[in-house]
Formats: C-alpha cells, structure tokens, sequence
C-alpha cells in the first residue's frame, strides 16, 4: 500500500512513538478544524473551533458498532473502533499458540504483535502486520477467546495507550466498552447503548449468520456480558455522568437521530465549550 492509503499504525512494541496518521485522518481533522467549510448536513452544529471526544460504550448486540460508525458519518468525525483492537490481538496470540490463562505469554505476544487500524471511516482495514484480517478477527475462535485476552492487565494497559495516542487531538467518535470509564473519561458526552436481552441475542444472531439457536446466542452475550462487568481491570459499566439510551424498539437511523440531537442540541458540546447549541 502506498503512504496515503495505509491504515494508522499502532505498534504496540513502540509504546513511547506516537503513531502516525494517515491521510484521511488528516484530512477528516482539517474538516473539523475548517471553519464554515461544510454545509449543515455534513456536519451538524459542530463547532469549528472544537473537536470533541464523543465515547460510545455498551455491551453486544446494542447496535454499537453502526451507531458508531453512522453518527461519527454525521457529524464528520473519525472513528474508532476498540473492539478491532482487542480482536486482533487475540488474533495474534491464538497464532503464537499460548495458553489463555497464561497473563504473560498473552502480554507478550500482544507485546510482539503490529496491530494496524485507521481512524478514517473510508478505511476500515484491520492488519497485523501486513496481514490483513478484519474478517478473522470476526471469527468465532476470536469470539470465544477475545473476552479472556482482553482481561488481561498488560494487554489493557498496552491497547489503551495506543487507543489515547489514536484519539490524540479529539474530533472522533470512539466505540468499546471502557471509553467513558477509562480510555478517555473526560469524553463529552458519554453515551452507554442497552437493549432488551432477547433483541440483542436476535441482532448478534443475525450479524453471526451461522443459524444458531437464539437462546446459545443469549447464553454466550450473558457469558460475554458477566466476564467483562467482572474483571478486574477497565470492566465494562456505565459512568454517572453517561447518558443512557435503550436502543430495544430503535431503529439505527431513530439512535443515530437522538445522538445527534443529544451532541448538538441538548448539551454544550458540539456547539463549543460552555455554550448551548
């Protein structure tokens, strides 16, 4: 790939490097930096001047991850997805053979591993290395590992600074679990998705596309949904100052259309800091 096509590089050995954007991420921070470039509907009441920190938190089958993506659209902002993150480095340590319950040798190969993503919504790519593997890291191997990789300690503390590095100067929507609780408290505003249990199980199971009972789809988001509000480090959950949204009798356009409404219009955030929009 050329320079301005390759995804944001996150090598995770190189803690202390900053990692470089690309092109579009350029691009997309000019955007939110340019003021009056754009027309209402490419970029609703967002001030020029400001470049938020929106978290997006919540556990499957929310619809998170097309909230995410299609409100980060809206608004034109970048867009991050954690989740990739974590996926592909457990892709990286089902390929170095090590036990799960072994900390170390999971720190290690996450240590090891070149774990690429791009912040721009036109490059959804996820690598390591040059490996591409955004379908892999949708797997069901990856599925069932991800939750025990992803409660390690040193595995947390090496994604999360590369997740800051990433959102470096704002301007960017950020999906995962933990955003408003520890990758970036001082987000505005932070949003938690919930939905009943049985319409998440029914979303997963069609997202899965492999035909399997719902109710072994319910059993693994309740087994998915109990090991990440129970770990030790960065659990999922809920901040106070989070605004809850039930997405159960939603459609995507009806919850992107509330968070719309929310950033712009419901709190100095968007609009700039300390004025309503």
């Amino acid at each position: 790939m050329s320079s301005t096509e390759a995804p944001v590089s996150m090598g995770i050995p190189k803690s202390a490097a900053r990692s470089p954007q690309t092109a579009g991420d350029h691009q997309l921070l000019e955007r939110g930096a340019a003021a009056g470039s754009q027309s209402a509907d490419d970029r609703e009441g967002v001030n020029s001047s400001y470049l938020p920190v929106i978290a997006l938190d919540g556990p499957s089958g929310t619809g998170k991850s097309t909230v995410a993506q299609a409100l980060a659209r809206r608004l034109g902002l970048r867009y991050l997805d954690t989740g990739a993150m974590y996926r592909a480095a457990t892709v990286a340590v089902l390929d170095a053979g090590v036990e799960l319950d072994d900390a170390v040798a999971v720190a290690t190969a996450v240590a090891g591993s070149d774990i690429q993503v791009s912040t721009d919504l036109a490059d959804r790519n996820t690598y390591l290395g040059s490996r591409a593997v955004s379908q892999e890291i949708r797997g069901e191997a990856v599925t069932l590992a991800v939750s025990k990789v992803s409660a390690v300690p040193a595995v947390r503390a090496q994604l999360v600074a590369a997740q800051r590095d990433l959102i470096g100067s704002g301007g960017i929507v950020v999906e995962g679990r933990d955003i408003g609780s520890v990758v970036w408290p001082q987000a505005a505003p932070k949003i938690y998705l919930t939905a009943d249990e049985e319409v998440r199980a029914q979303r997963r199971s069609r997202q899965l596309a492999k035909g399997d009972p719902i109710e072994a789809v319910r059993r693994d988001l309740e087994r998915r949904d109990a090991f990440d509000s129970s770990r030790r480090t960065s659990p999922l959950t809920r901040t106070d100052d989070a605004v809850e949204v039930d997405t159960t009798y939603l459609s995507i356009d009806e919850v992107v259309n509330v968070l719309v409404d929310l950033c712009v219009n419901d709190r100095p955030i968007l609009s700039g800091p300390g004025r309503r929009g």
